[in-house]
């Protein structure tokens, strides 16, 4: 029965120089031995730009990558684990934007580029790091397709409403100025001579 369980469970220890590793049979190296936990590695640029816009690749060696500890609830995974994300790059110089994006980015979120010119991107809504750069990935591409979708054509009926607006205002700032006048003209009094 001991035999029959050693030989399900097998174990094998790798020699790393002086150090012993566990390795499980069951272990990555084993199930894929050709493979790679590089993220960026399988990722292959588009090989043509469509018109000029954003395609969506984001090439992640070109990123500033941080991994700090995140706040809020966690219990001792948040004292332990780096797992709030911070994306920066340099907007000046991103090769993978196309060129009359960026000042459009520029303008529309400034708030989000720091005095050195790089946009920052943070994200620490879950527990996981991994899900966390997900989520700031997904957070920058919305940005960039958001910033990049031309502004729609004001239809006839916000016109109209703008139209309303501005001539119910300008009546009102008359009458205010009218009631005012005539408050100044009592005060004169009246010139009875």
């Amino acid at each position: 029965m001991a035999n029959r369980i050693a030989s399900l469970l097998t174990r094998s220890f790798s020699s790393l120089g002086n150090q012993n590793v566990f390795e499980s049979s069951i272990s990555l190296k084993k199930l894929y031995p050709n493979s790679s936990l590089d993220i960026a590695r399988y990722i292959q640029p588009p090989t043509s730009k469509s018109n000029g816009s954003f395609t969506g690749y984001i090439p992640i060696n070109e990123l500033n990558i941080t991994y700090s500890r995140s706040s809020g609830p966690g219990g001792q995974n948040v004292n332990k684990v780096n797992t709030k994300v911070d994306i920066r790059f340099h907007l000046e110089s991103a090769k993978w934007l196309p060129d009359d994006l960026k000042p459009r980015l520029m303008e529309k979120h400034k708030n989000s580029i720091n005095s050195e010119g790089y946009f920052v991107i943070k994200s620490d809504r879950t527990r996981s790091q991994q899900l966390n750069l997900a989520d700031a990935l997904d957070k920058l591409r919305y940005i960039i397709h958001r910033t990049e979708a031309p502004i729609p054509a004001p239809s006839y009926k916000d016109l109209e409403i703008k139209r309303r607006r501005l001539e119910k205002s300008s009546r009102d700032r008359l009458r205010l100025k009218r009631d005012r006048s005539l408050v100044k003209q009592d005060r004169q009094g009246s010139n009875m001579e």
